[in-house]
């Protein structure tokens, strides 16, 4: 809810394009998904339908000012701590066993852990730019 915008690559925006426009909760999560800025990182993409959203390329995310929501997009997340996008990553764990799969993304040497913080179903990951 402390988002001010939202980032996506394609294929995270093309799922929740479909999905969050006719969703609606009692906490206003979804009016805030909806109403909030949204950039999609994208080559491909031309006619954004959810509303709010522009087409950005990777060069212009420098640009974008206050607390950005990346959800899911492990490409994007992989290039923006490759290319020094980000000073702090915030990540809501979700513990399932599953086996296999590929990482999020190996924490840069660069990030260290700054809180870990535990609640019923899930734990709340803080790391930060050293």
């Amino acid at each position: 809810m402390a988002a001010d915008a939202m980032l996506l690559g394609r294929r995270t925006y093309d799922g929740f394009a479909a999905a969050w426009p006719s969703m609606t909760d009692e906490a206003g999560f979804a009016d805030k998904m909806n109403s909030m800025p949204k950039y999609v990182v994208s080559s491909t993409l031309t006619e954004p339908t959810w509303a709010n959203t522009t087409v950005i390329g990777l060069e212009d995310i420098e640009d974008l000012e206050g607390n950005i929501l990346v959800a899911g997009s492990h490409q994007l997340v992989q290039a923006l701590l490759e290319h020094r996008l980000v000073d702090t990553v915030r990540l809501v764990l979700y513990p399932t066993a599953l086996g296999s799969g590929k990482k999020l993304f190996e924490v840069p040497s660069d990030f260290t852990l700054v809180s870990a913080e535990p609640s019923d179903q899930v734990v709340l990951l803080e790391y930060a730019r050293a």
